[in-house]
């Protein structure tokens, strides 16, 4: 398939770029940290974050990211591509402070969503980049390479100055966990995925790869896929993770969805006061999780009754590009 990407221009003066390595998760995560704090006065990742990145199935060091240093050695900028295993949809970040290698660095990362799309066969490639609001430097960039805003996701945030009872089972609902085997990982990804579908940024993905990614989380445990079946059928679950457990203390919510079948039955906020209960016991200060505005489903609302309250703004730019 012929491409039509542009020539990518030198790397900026003052900056020396290569593929990074294993040994560079201090520094790709002091990219990161430093950046963040200057624009949110929190660092805003972990280094746990940096390795399950590092390890995530289907990501090549060699060939989805670029490490920028400065004259004076001390790292400048980094960029990467998580390539979608199913549709054409795939994940990019870039971070730098210096705006021209920060645009420098975006192109990298387009031109090689491009390259693997065309690899694939595929016409035409969808790149998503998630910025905080207020990054208006990397915003303006995107925007002049063609990129628009796609959606918008809350975090939310509860907080736990106590213990946090438990919620009663409603008869006929039976709670499940994924290390009581595959069957429960099974059916608790059946429902994720067919609640999840359609919605932004949202590829379904086989059991198998699924199943695979999470094994490679050092911040996950199977212990924490939670299923609720009612009347021994599967209507809902949820997938917590530790991802903000050392920077925040708190428990996180990576996924909670509901089947059509099981809505109006109460089984998202019985998850969400599960999920309360469980963190609040595990001694973390409090719960969080994404939430996307533009959500079919009363996302926002539902989050608010139980309690929780946004506490920052991620926007997700999108570029639809030939291949």
């Amino acid at each position: 398939m012929a491409s039509d990407e542009p020539e990518i221009a030198e790397v900026p003066a003052g900056h020396a770029v290569r593929r990074p390595h294993q040994t560079d998760v201090g520094t790709v995560f002091s990219v990161f940290a430093t950046h963040n704090t200057a624009l949110l006065g929190f660092a805003d990742v972990t280094v746990e974050d940096i390795v399950d990145n590092f390890a995530e199935p289907g990501f090549d060091l060699e060939a989805d990211a670029w490490l920028a240093h400065g004259a004076d050695g001390r790292p400048s900028g980094y960029g990467c591509v998580f390539a979608g295993t199913g549709g054409p949809e795939h994940h990019v970040e870039v971070v730098a402070d210096d705006p021209a290698l920060a645009g420098w660095l975006l192109d990298q990362v387009v031109a090689r969503s491009r390259a693997i799309a065309a690899e694939r066969g595929q016409p035409e490639v969808a790149i998503d980049i998630g910025l905080y609001r207020d990054d208006h430097p990397i915003r303006s960039l995107a925007a002049e390479a063609g990129f628009e805003p796609g959606t918008t996701f809350h975090r939310m945030r509860i907080d736990h100055p106590g213990p946090v009872p438990a919620p009663e089972l409603p008869a006929g609902v039976v709670r499940r966990t994924g290390d009581e085997g595959v069957d429960v990982r099974r059916a608790a990804h059946a429902v994720i995925d067919a609640a999840f579908a359609g919605q932004f940024g949202i590829t379904p993905q086989p059991f198998d790869e699924w199943h695979a990614v999470r094994e490679a989380r050092s911040t996950f445990d199977w212990s924490q896929l939670v299923l609720l079946e009612v009347d021994g059928v599967p209507l809902a679950a949820r997938e917590d993770n530790d991802q903000f457990v050392d920077d925040e203390d708190c428990g996180y919510v990576a996924r909670l969805g509901v089947l059509d079948g099981g809505r109006g039955r109460g089984l998202a906020k019985l998850l969400l006061r599960d999920a309360f209960a469980t963190h609040a016991a595990a001694g973390l200060a409090g719960t969080i999780l994404h939430v996307d505005t533009n959500n079919p489903t009363p996302a926002l609302g539902l989050y608010r009754s139980v309690g929780m309250e946004p506490v920052l703004v991620i926007d997700v730019w999108r570029a639809h590009l030939p291949t």
